[in-house]
């Protein structure tokens, strides 16, 4: 299972009612161009997507893969390049190895995974964090390491970029 219904409608109300929830992913457009150059990919995939602001700030058309997005939750094929920001650390902790799983099977070529490891500035309507998996790098590399082989990590205090390939 790669998430519940009752945390899939929380998530999904919180991008409603929240404007600045979801929009983090077109920070990361110039790293995406510099994976698909390196890779001569023809296909990006945003994992996560929220308010689909990655494909924006690229300017072309991705697929775009969230569950809690009317829209967008559709499972998506396999894609040259994956990526998955500030999306992990949200993921219900009995649903993390699925997820992994699963964008594994999503990623062709490369993973761009970039993950928080402090709380969130917002809250879910049942009072929780909205970060749901609050660990340090440590624990991620090894929870990743299971799936993907590290090509480059880049710890930027509070959460780190993870560029790797499927395993």
């Amino acid at each position: 299972m790669l998430i519940t219904e009752e945390y899939r409608k929380l998530n999904e109300e919180l991008h409603a009612t929240n404007d600045g929830y979801g929009r983090s992913g077109h920070k990361w457009a110039d790293l995406v161009r510099q994976l698909i150059a390196s890779t001569n990919a023809n296909t990006v995939l945003d994992y996560g997507c929220g308010k689909k602001t990655l494909e924006q700030a690229l300017g072309f058309e991705i697929t775009n893969y969230d569950p809690a997005v009317p829209g967008c939750e559709t499972p998506p094929p396999p894609a040259d390049v994956v990526v998955c920001s500030d999306v992990l650390e949200h993921i219900e902790p009995d649903c993390l190895s699925s997820v992994l799983l699963h964008i594994k099977t999503c990623t062709k070529e490369i993973a761009l995974l970039v993950v928080a490891t402090r709380p969130a500035k917002k809250t879910l309507a049942d009072g929780r964090n909205a970060h749901l998996i609050q660990e340090n790098i440590n624990w991620w590399l090894q929870e990743l390491g299971g799936y993907f082989e590290p090509l480059q990590v880049n710890n930027m205090g509070g959460e780190f970029v993870y560029i790797g390939r499927p395993l």
